[in-house]
């Protein structure tokens, strides 16, 4: 019998301890993260009325204002905003530079191949935002296409890929990193009509003020109805599902829709949509 010195032993001991501790730590998964830490980290653009940075410098909007309320049910107490591009949100989460999107992304197929999305927590269909009158008579992507308007169009959105299937080239096409750029290349004439969400656009109006106009009717085809979720890493399914099973005791309720009122959602907004039948998966 071979024996084994109990000094031997103790180091072996602490050997194993010390590997399962790191093992541990390398294992600890981004929701066991934030809940120790009682932090997340929030990646949003700015665009209203979904996430934006507000004139005393917070962040809100209907996004970071859902996410702040979920979080707290989940114990979590701090909301730590990271600003980025909207191009730039999904490469940043999977770089790892915030723990989630909160941003009213919209769930597409495409991106779901990128990311995890919750089901989304509404429903809205776009418009556009034109020179007040709308000189050109411009009520849907066809009559972009054929009249050779310019359109003004947010880089890294699905109303890229809309406008092209309605056969706008990419001469009539305008990118710009944000809705603020919008606003201000049709004020000044660089474009004739700028596309995106309907709150949106009613927001770019409202800032406006007489020059332009959000158009009461815009002529779309239904499958281009945007259903906004938040989004997290493909490795974070954990973390998801936990924030999803939240939001399905919420959404709906008084308190839901009394914290998205100021935004410009109401109950209309609501839908029995999920990412999994948006992801068609």
């Amino acid at each position: 019998m071979i024996s084994v010195k109990p000094s031997r032993i103790g180091r072996l001991a602490l050997a194993c301890s010390l590997f399962a501790s790191v093992t541990a730590v390398a294992q600890a998964s981004t929701l066991d993260t934030i809940k120790e830490k009682s932090s997340v980290r929030i990646g949003y653009a700015n665009e209203t009325p979904f996430a934006y940075t507000a004139l005393d410098g917070s962040v809100t909007g209907e996004s970071p204002e859902i996410v702040k309320q979920i979080f707290a049910q989940m114990g979590v107490q701090t909301i730590k905003p990271v600003l980025t591009e909207w191009g730039s949100l999904i490469p940043g989460l999977r770089a790892s530079r915030f723990d989630l999107i909160a941003a009213g992304m919209y769930i597409t197929p495409e991106r779901c191949k990128q990311v995890l999305f919750t089901d989304p927590h509404y429903q809205l269909p776009d418009t556009l935002l034109t020179k007040t009158g709308n000189p050109k008579d411009l009520h849907s992507y066809a009559d972009i296409a054929k009249s050779g308007a310019k359109v003004a169009i947010m880089a890294g959105t699905v109303n890229l890929g809309y406008a092209r299937d309605a056969g706008i080239t990419d001469q009539q096409i305008l990118q710009v990193p944000d809705t603020t750029a919008q606003l201000q290349a049709v004020r000044a004439g660089r474009a004739d009509a700028a596309v995106g969400t309907q709150l949106t656009m009613k927001g770019l109006a409202d800032k406006g003020g007489d020059s332009v106009e959000a158009i009461a009717e815009f002529k779309d085809d239904p499958s281009h109805t945007g259903y906004g979720a938040l989004a997290f890493r493909p490795e974070d399914k954990d973390l998801r599902d936990a924030v999803n099973a939240e939001l399905k005791k919420w959404l709906g309720t008084k308190e839901h829709l009394a914290t998205v009122k100021p935004f410009g959602f109401d109950q209309s907004n609501l839908t029995d949509k999920t990412a999994a039948e948006l992801c068609g998966q």
